[in-house]
């Protein structure tokens, strides 16, 4: 039997086979006690008797489901018999007032129990004669399960709203936290758009001058590729923008793949790196969140040499073996620095190793004997699950240099 197919034959019991157990206990005690009040037997075998008893243990078995028709029938079932079955009574009205709360079904079972007990306890005149006597048995038979019930329901409610309330300022606090963050990247959205795209455009604007006036052929060739580079980030950035402000209007841009690393090796070269790169053909196939890591490492490893090793020999290797897609980017130690150090912000191989993980692989990052340094990046061809992407969310930590 199936799990679906086991709750909903068990759907009386709240689909637990526990709550069947314990009413089954349940019904079995006033049973178990007609026996042990006798000596291990019924001093009532007649039909009538035997088939009150047996209504009486089915009644209780399915309390849960038909709470006031089961106060009835408990009510009832002793009264052929001139005998009450209090054990009956008691649980069949605290399931009413707990299943129900205050509310005319369980004052019309009270109400039915009461005069049935009271026309199977004893006659009126007895009561009468001792009205004590009648009294403890209406506040143990009927109050005493009574309150109870109601007290538990009162509990139960009180519970749920507590729950429901709970919820609601979850709920809550989470749309503040998103409208918090939609706030914070729109804000990133602007200071990067007035900053970075303003300094990038009069980069572009002055390599445009330089390439019009260059007094020879490789200068107007580095003031074409300072342009190129310039608008590509210029593209990029705007992209990233868009993400960041989440435009429904705007259609995605073409997300960086691993088919894109020769544009970045040739980019490089034409800016005078002595770059090479070792990449199988054709590209491996492999997820798209790979593609994007691989491109990202060799990205900002190249942008890393290019700031920290100027015009040392950098070589990138893309393999495939049996961990996964190996990315290798290595460089020497360079023969001369830059005369002004180049800003860095530190979180270029913070970066690395984030968008790394995203695609459930492993980055290590180390110098080389020779003084140079090497970063290789090992990603599983295609993950067992679709993992998250920072370039999603706008948020692309490792798209510029450390």
């Amino acid at each position: 039997m199936s799990v679906n197919q086991q709750r909903s034959w068990l759907q009386w019991w709240g689909g637990s086979p526990r709550s069947l157990l314990f009413d089954l206990a349940v019904a079995a005690a006033p049973v178990a006690g007609e026996f042990y009040s006798h000596g291990g037997r019924l001093t009532d075998t007649s039909p009538i008797a035997l088939a009150c008893l047996v209504v009486g243990f089915c009644a209780l078995l399915v309390r849960r489901r038909f709470p006031f028709p089961v106060a009835v029938i408990a009510a009832l079932v002793g009264i052929p018999t001139g005998r009450s079955a209090l054990g009956v009574t008691e649980i069949a009205l605290y399931t009413v007032a707990s299943r129900r709360g205050p509310r005319a079904v369980t004052w019309v079972a009270a109400g039915v129990q009461v005069t049935a007990l009271l026309l199977t306890i004893a006659p009126p005149e007895a009561l009468h004669a001792s009205p004590g006597f009648g009294t403890s048995i209406l506040l143990l038979a009927i109050g005493v399960p009574l309150l109870l019930g109601l007290w538990v329901f009162g509990r139960v409610s009180a519970l749920a709203d507590y729950r429901e309330r709970a919820e609601q300022a979850e709920r809550e606090r989470e749309l503040l936290a998103e409208r918090a963050v939609t706030e914070e990247r729109r804000e990133i959205a602007r200071e990067m758009h007035d900053v970075v795209a303003h300094r990038i455009g009069i980069v572009s604007r002055h390599a445009e001058a330089l390439a019009a006036n260059a007094s020879d052929e490789r200068s107007g060739e580095l003031a074409e590729t300072i342009r190129d580079t310039s608008v590509t980030a210029m593209s990029e950035l705007h992209d990233m923008l868009r993400a960041l402000r989440d435009d429904p209007e705007d259609e995605p841009a073409a997300a960086p793949a691993l088919a894109g690393i020769p544009d970045l090796v040739d980019d490089a070269v034409r800016a005078g790196g002595n770059v090479r790169l070792d990449m199988p053909e054709p590209v491996p196939e492999v997820a798209p969140v790979v593609g994007r890591a691989a491109y990202r490492v060799v990205q900002e490893s190249l942008t890393n040499a290019a700031k920290h090793a100027p015009h040392a020999a950098v070589r990138v290797e893309v393999t495939e073996d049996a961990d996964g897609l190996v990315v290798t980017v290595t460089n020497r130690r360079s023969p001369r620095a830059h005369a002004v150090a180049l800003p860095s912000s530190g979180f270029g191989l913070v970066g690395m190793r984030e968008r790394v993980a995203t695609a459930d692989g492993k980055l290590r990052a180390e110098h080389t004997d020779d003084g140079g340094y090497r970063v290789r990046a090992v990603l599983p061809l295609h993950p067992d699950e679709e993992l998250a992407d920072p370039s999603d969310s706008g948020r692309d930590p490792e798209a510029g240099s450390d």
